[in-house]
């Protein structure tokens, strides 16, 4: 059975209209205290729309996978107000927090983090049978987004009879099975080579192209950069610029997005 990328199925006419899918305000986060203290995000004021692939690039240590930690839920800021989908992450504790997250976001990151005991069937259900769907059912499912991530006739094969690019495909159909609204990826081609971080980045791209879907991507790896719709540049702390690529316009701007 063949299945399309795994389009929201909980989007209203409100939910993709062009509002913002996450709105960033005077993001601050710190670590350490007295003169330990670092200062890793500073004031920093973002929009991410649905509908697109946005690119989160920048030198190492400038900040960037603690804002995309920041936006799906995993650390909190120091400062700041953080808003996804609608919702103030910012004010989410505890299962609140927890629900949310397993309801609307999906992750992909550099290292893969498949089990290696589980097929890749198995490794994509795993969501859907720690939400409680009887475990037919879920690599049923899994099964399907495998077929669009096309690697249908791999639904059996263990992780160690994988390549890299194969892996991070995994990773990628786990992430969409539950089907989120935003789906965040840390360095997702780092560990690549060129050809397949390619076709990660043009299949990140197929799924990003969808209403009520936003994908933000954080890389260093400019290779891939030609993929993206927005690409927002990052440097100590703060946003420099942001370079905006669509059919109509090519542009870059000096501004914060939503600024």
């Amino acid at each position: 059975m063949t299945t399309s990328l795994a389009q929201p199925d909980r989007t209203s006419p409100a939910e993709s209209s062009p509002v913002a899918a996450v709105v960033c305000r005077g993001i601050t986060k710190e670590f350490g205290e007295g003169d330990t203290k670092t200062i890793a995000l500073s004031g920093v004021n973002l929009e991410v729309a649905s509908g697109q692939m946005t690119l989160l690039v920048g030198p190492s240590g400038c900040g960037k996978t603690t804002l995309i930690s920041i936006i799906a839920g995993l650390l909190d800021p120091t400062a700041g107000e953080i808003y996804v989908l609608g919702t103030a992450v910012h004010k989410l504790r505890g299962s609140q927090l927890v629900r949310f997250r397993g309801n609307n976001i999906g992750f992909v990151f550099q290292q893969y983090n498949l089990l290696p005991a589980l097929t890749a069937a198995e490794n994509t259900a795993v969501p859907l049978i720690i939400a409680g769907q009887p475990r037919r059912t879920a690599v049923r499912r899994a099964t399907e987004l495998l077929d669009a991530v096309g690697l249908a006739n791999r639904a059996n094969s263990y992780p160690h009879q994988l390549s890299g690019g194969q892996q991070q495909r995994v990773a990628i159909a786990r992430a969409l099975v539950n089907e989120p609204r935003l789906l965040v990826c840390d360095e997702p081609t780092a560990a690549l080579d060129a050809k397949s971080g390619h076709t990660v980045m043009e299949l990140l791209k197929q799924v990003a192209v969808q209403p009520g879907r936003a994908v933000i991507i954080v890389t260093h790896d400019s290779r891939v950069f030609d993929v993206g719709d927005i690409i927002i540049h990052m440097s100590d702390g703060q946003i420099e610029r942001t370079e905006m690529k669509t059919e109509t316009r090519s542009a870059t701007s000096s501004h914060e997005l939503g600024e």
